[in-house]
């Protein structure tokens, strides 16, 4: 039979962010990004795979009846005070599991790279702030680098709504009741957990992850109705954010979401994670503080993409950061390559990166 404990032991000892446990295979890490097999251990046979399961599962009638019928299941474990987050999928009728660490301690907010407007805006009353990003990207290392921030500087009620809970926050300057959202868990779905949010007294809602009309409707009511909402997106930039929202919606009814969004909408920080020069891996945020400018952006008949790119791209004095900026900044102080900056963008973009690089040298001398 594999032996779990050990192959766990291994990815906390090399910091592996990922373990892949596929048939046929050996199990598989993931350090900085790279795949690496452990070559000591033997390959998974079909039947040490349905043992895994059970490890995992333990005996959870919830969590087993989900994946017999959906034949995916997310879900959380605890091994040494080391969170995993635990996703089970299916191939060729075998179940195959992919193991996120989760680290113990999370960092400061001010060691993760995103701009420090991010956690100002978190002293807005009420208002929506997203933070979006494609999977791997830190989304959920941000969200719970705000939270602690928040719960170590702000007297508030934090109620957080997630998919599995991955890290476990203890209640410091503010009150944080978190709670699992799934079959089996503390709410059925996203969506009814916010509205009964209503009724319990928080100052700040976290949603682990809009993901569809109905959850986006009752995050914008709450933060109608007096509340700090922040919530994540899988979305790459922060123009496809919004072109993201506004699409949830038909055609009829985008006009009133536009302004309903321009209105609420404080912030959205979308964020990537590249591999630097050294060998690590470096935050590439982008950052749209949601002025007069932008608001009329969002506001219009018909929304443009680029003509809200050019808005952060103008709107810098305010606290907006285009990711042209983030990426010539990350190359000029040498963290990244020419030809890593370039991927991340589209090739009509390329001449403005070029001349953004080039101001920046000026500036520095």
């Amino acid at each position: 039979m594999v032996n779990i404990n050990k192959i766990l032991d291994k990815a906390i000892e090399e910091d592996a962010s990922d373990i892949h446990l596929i048939y046929g295979l050996k199990p598989i890490l993931r350090v900085s990004r790279e795949l690496k097999e452990l070559e000591d251990e033997d390959t998974i046979e079909g039947n040490e795979l349905f043992e895994i399961y059970d490890y995992f599962v333990r005996g959870n009638v919830d969590k087993d009846d989900i994946y017999k019928s959906t034949k995916r299941l997310d879900t959380s474990y605890e091994y040494k005070d080391v969170r995993l987050r635990v996703n089970v999928s299916s191939s060729d009728g075998m179940p195959i599991f992919t193991l996120r660490i989760i680290k113990n301690t999370l960092p400061k907010f001010d060691e993760l790279g995103v701009p420090d407007i991010v956690r100002r805006m978190t002293y807005q009353p009420q208002g929506l702030i997203l933070v979006t990003g494609k999977t791997n990207s830190g989304k959920t290392t941000t969200l719970n680098a705000l939270i602690n921030e928040i719960n170590e500087t702000q007297n508030k009620k934090i109620l957080t709504l997630e998919k599995p809970i991955e890290y476990k926050h203890t209640c410091k300057k503010s009150v944080i009741v978190q709670k699992e959202v799934g079959k089996g868990g503390d709410v059925e779905n996203f969506r009814d957990g916010v509205k009964n949010s209503l009724r319990e007294d928080c100052d700040i809602l976290v949603i682990g992850e809009i993901r569809d009309k109905e959850t986006m409707e009752a995050a914008i009511d709450m933060a109608e109705s007096g509340h700090l909402v922040i919530g994540t997106l899988h979305t790459k930039s922060c123009a496809e954010t919004i072109d993201r929202m506004i699409n949830f919606y038909e055609v009829r009814d985008q006009a009133s979401i536009k302004y309903l969004m321009s209105s609420l909408l404080k912030l959205v920080v979308s964020q990537r994670l590249l591999k630097g020069v050294d060998g690590k891996l470096i935050m590439l945020p982008e950052v749209m503080v949601v002025d007069n400018v932008v608001s009329g952006c969002i506001r219009k008949e018909k929304f443009s993409v680029s003509e809200l790119e050019d808005a952060i791209q103008s709107n810098i004095d305010k606290g907006s950061v285009s990711l042209i900026n983030s990426i010539a900044k990350l190359f000029v102080d040498e963290k990244i390559t020419l030809d890593q900056a370039k991927s991340q963008i589209e090739e009509k973009n390329i001449e403005s990166l070029n001349r953004t690089i080039m101001q920046m040298k000026i500036r520095r001398g």
